[in-house]
C-alpha cells in the first residue's frame, strides 16, 4: 500500500480482493490494520469475522461480529450474520441470542417507520384542516 491512507471503502475492497485471490492471511492482516485506522467501520468487522471463520478462528470470528453488532445496534442484518457465524463456530446459544436481537432490531425498525408514517399523516391532516379553514375564511370574506 502507498504511504497515503486509502479510504475505508478502498481499503475494504483491497482486502476483499486479497481474500478472493486466495491470500486469506494477508486479507485478515490488512483488515486488522484498516480497523485500527477506521475503528467504527462495521462492514470491516463483518469481513474480518467472515475471513476469520474461513481461517477456523472461532474466537476471532465471534469477537469481530460482536464489535460489528455494537456499531450497528439497529441493523438486523448484522445480528443475523452474527447468528449464522455463531452457528458455524458451534456456539448455538450465542446464535440464538443474536437471532433474537435481529428480530428485536427488525421490529424496532418497523415500529419507527410506522411512527414516522403516523406523524406524517397527522401533519398532513393538520395542514389540510388549516387550508380548509383558510379557504372557508376567504370565501366568507368575499361574500
Amino acid at each position: 500500500m502507498s504511504s497515503q491512507v486509502p479510504t475505508k471503502e478502498e481499503w475494504y475492497d483491497q482486502c476483499v480482493a486479497l481474500q478472493q485471490d486466495g491470500e486469506l492471511g494477508r486479507a485478515v492482516a490488512e483488515l486488522k490494520k484498516m480497523l485500527e485506522v477506521y475503528p467504527d467501520f462495521a462492514l470491516g468487522y463483518l469481513a474480518l469475522a467472515v475471513f476469520s471463520q474461513e481461517k477456523g478462528d472461532d474466537e476471532g470470528t465471534l469477537n469481530a461480529m460482536q464489535k460489528a453488532c455494537e456499531l450497528e445496534q439497529e441493523d438486523p442484518f448484522y445480528f443475523t450474520a452474527f447468528s449464522s457465524l455463531a452457528i458455524k463456530c458451534g456456539n448455538h446459544e450465542l446464535a440464538e441470542e443474536a437471532l433474537m436481537k435481529a428480530q428485536e432490531a427488525r421490529f424496532a425498525s418497523q415500529l419507527r417507520k410506522m411512527n414516522e408514517l403516523r406523524k406524517k399523516e397527522l401533519r398532513d391532516r393538520e395542514e389540510a384542516k388549516k387550508d380548509s379553514e383558510s379557504d372557508s375564511g376567504a370565501s366568507g370574506e368575499s361574500e
